[in-house]
């Protein structure tokens, strides 16, 4: 119980950090990307806009577009001079008037040929191509393809995102091992209060098995003494009501407290043959008991406790089966589990009190204080086996019908 309660705390805070490192890590990229993106852009157009023909070099470039990015001194700045550029320059019948190629050995002048006249042909005006980024503009008498190299953005972005991987992951292993501390640490108190709890009780059956003892040894000699007397038997009938309470309360304990001794059973004949009593009861109280049992389960556990959580389940299907439909009870493989079911006809359990009913002392019918030699620790006492099993137990509602379901493995 406590372990799974440390693995949802641990679960809890990895997904809150993980959500909120890849929540930064997105919008830190992206608006990096975006930022970069736009500043190579500018400077493309800013390029473009400064660019004539070879023929026409000793005419003063026109101050026009670092004026509309704001920036008179962009064209200056020494990102823009150590950027890498490639130019096209077309007639609008598709002639190429100059290709301008600073770094043939990374882009031939055939292949900004043939991107210029794609993109021309295409009708776009930006965009991205293979790792340049485009623009198209017209010079008034001719079309010009401009290309920025973009392998420096690329690769830093790379860089960026994978040193924040590499040390967001680190970060993460070292909140990791935080978390399973922290949560150590929260839960521990509880489960202190809970260990002290379990001694309590184990304790304080012990020590009322004494005085019930000789409380009913001594009302049985009286009885012998006085003969037939409407107190006595008062007496002797609560006495019998606490001694079956503490006997409860101590099976609880010990199977909270100690783990028990394992081995190879046969579940489909052990089941079958805890059941075999119950038919005479069920039949005395109207009842039909039908058991479809396969044959051959076998599984690792402990042959007394397996007993009383096969009996605890029946008992409790014989005592809260309403109506005169016959109770079920069914083992079968399911994958690499073995499922017992136990059904009975029943009102339908309001889903907040199935979540409590596998707790102590919880009565669905509050009125009742064991009168009935229930005192709500059966189902708690089932759970407990369960879980020494390393199994799990489930209740389910439907047509009418009330379910129990115990899973446990088969290996």
């Amino acid at each position: 119980m406590f372990k799974q309660s440390r693995r949802k705390i641990v679960a809890a805070i990895m997904s809150v950090l993980i959500l909120l490192w890849a929540g930064m890590l997105t919008i830190i990229y992206t608006s990096s990307y975006i930022e970069m993106s736009a500043q190579n852009k500018r400077m493309l157009m800013t390029h473009a806009e400064l660019y004539t023909l070879s023929q026409h070099e000793n005419k003063i470039p026109p101050k026009g577009p670092a004026q509309e990015n704001g920036n008179p001194g962009f064209a200056q700045s020494p990102r823009f001079r150590l950027s890498t550029f490639y130019s096209v320059a077309l007639t609008y019948d598709g002639a190429i008037l100059e290709i301008r190629n600073d770094q043939p050995m990374l882009h031939s002048n055939q292949d900004l040929e043939e991107l210029a006249r794609e993109i021309v042909q295409s009708g776009k005006t930006n965009g991205t191509k293979k790792d340049l980024i485009f623009y198209v503009t017209d010079k008034s008498s001719y079309r010009l393809v401009a290309f920025m190299d973009n392998t420096i953005l690329n690769e830093s972005a790379a860089t960026l995102l994978r040193y924040t991987l590499l040390f967001g992951c680190f970060a993460m292993l070292l909140f990791f091992f935080l978390a399973i501390f922290l949560a150590r640490k929260i839960v521990q108190p509880l489960e202190e209060s809970y260990q002290k709890q379990k001694q309590f009780i184990s304790d304080a059956g012990h020590e009322l098995k004494t005085p019930i003892s000789v409380v009913s040894a001594n009302a049985e000699l009286l009885s012998r003494e006085i003969g037939e007397n409407t107190w006595l038997a008062n007496i002797q009938w609560e006495n019998n009501r606490m001694g079956l309470l503490v006997e409860q309360l101590l099976d609880l304990a010990r199977t909270e407290t100690i783990t028990p001794q394992m081995e190879q059973i046969d579940f489909s004949r052990l089941v079958g043959g805890e059941a075999l009593p119950f038919e005479s009861i069920a039949f005395e109280k109207g009842f039909a008991l039908r058991c479809h049992i396969t044959e051959g389960i076998f599984l690792t556990g402990n042959s007394t406790q397996l007993k009383q959580l096969v009996s605890i389940l029946l008992d409790n299907a014989l005592e809260h089966s309403t109506g005169q439909q016959d109770i079920s009870v069914a083992l079968e493989k399911e994958h690499q589990w073995a499922k017992l079911s136990v059904i009975n006809a029943g009102e339908k359990i309001p889903l907040p009190q199935r979540e409590q009913l596998f707790e102590r002392f919880y009565r669905i019918d509050s009125a009742r204080s064991g009168e009935d030699k229930h005192y709500g620790l059966g189902l708690a006492i089932a759970k407990s086996i369960t879980t020494a099993h390393n199994g799990r137990i489930d209740v389910r509602c439907y047509d009418g019908l009330v379910e129990f379901q115990v899973h446990l493995p088969l290996q």
